[in-house]
């Protein structure tokens, strides 16, 4: 019985290891060749640089418009991320307070607009958006917050249930208004669910090509917009498009690095509570 838990044991750690290294395998290609020669690449793309150079990045970084890039990106980012928290949570709270049928009806809309894949409202959507002259970066930031909300309401929600309504009740008693005790009890509370929310949100907002292209000019294009006119330039010139692909994931790889402990927290709170 003992042989048959250590077998098992030693299968998954191969299986386990196997897996990694496949899903690895692609970042790996992607740095080793960003540092090569294009020579060296298409000598040989699996084999480490003979001579490590940092001019395929100075040159993509210079091609890319980076910065400008970077901060358009940050930008977009940034603002959809504070306005998603800001409205999901307080409208995850009202929800969650009120126990009324047109409340519970209200948050199945938002629950079943997860469902809604964003192709079947293009179309009309940047129709709308352009009769209005909002197909700019205020308009893509007001987009953001209609495709971001269902999620992060359903994962506040479900994070403000486990609060214990006394909470409320025992700071009305002392005078306290709703805004006052959702922004000095509640909201501090949600901390965990907010960082998952932040986090979630984040990667598919940086990493949003689509919506930008319909939305945005090449002047204020974001880092997947400008990385699609990157490799359209440079289609056979790999050391530079590998050097500019690998500059455009930094960012995210970071954040999502320095918080990924939070995420897991964030999304367990909100399921089980």
């Amino acid at each position: 019985m003992h042989q048959k838990k250590k077998r098992y044991k030693m299968w998954l750690t191969i299986i386990g290891l196997t897996i990694a290294l496949i899903w690895l395998s692609p970042f790996y290609l992607m740095i080793v060749n960003a540092f090569k020669t294009k020579f060296d690449i298409f000598n040989n793309v699996l084999a480490l640089p003979e001579a490590f150079t940092l001019d395929n990045f100075k040159q993509a970084y210079i091609d890319l418009d980076f910065l400008n890039a970077l901060t358009n990106s940050l930008i977009v980012s940034v603002s959809s991320i504070l306005i998603i928290i800001i409205f999901s949570s307080m409208a995850a709270y009202a929800l969650s307070r009120n126990k009324s049928r047109l409340s519970g009806g209200i948050f199945l809309i938002f629950v079943a607009a997860m469902l809604i894949p964003f192709q079947s409202v293009m179309i009309p959507l940047i129709s709308i958006f352009g009769k209005v002259n909002m197909l700019n970066t205020s308009g893509l930031i007001f987009m953001y917050l209609g495709f971001g909300s269902s999620l992060s309401i359903f994962l506040y929600h479900g994070a403000v249930k486990g609060i214990p309504v006394s909470l409320d009740e025992a700071a009305m008693i002392d005078g306290a208004s709703r805004w006052t005790i959702f922004w000095k009890i509640i909201f501090p509370m949600l901390k965990p669910i907010t960082m998952t929310v932040m986090i979630l949100n984040v990667i598919w907002i940086w990493n949003d090509y689509l919506l930008p292209s319909l939305v945005l000019s090449q002047a204020y294009a974001t880092i997947p917009l400008r990385m699609f006119f990157f490799f359209g330039q440079y289609t056979k010139q790999w050391h530079l498009a590998l050097a500019g692909l690998t500059l455009a994931i930094i960012p995210v790889i970071l954040i999502y690095f320095f918080a990924q402990k939070h995420i897991i927290k964030g999304v367990a709170d909100g399921a089980v509570k």
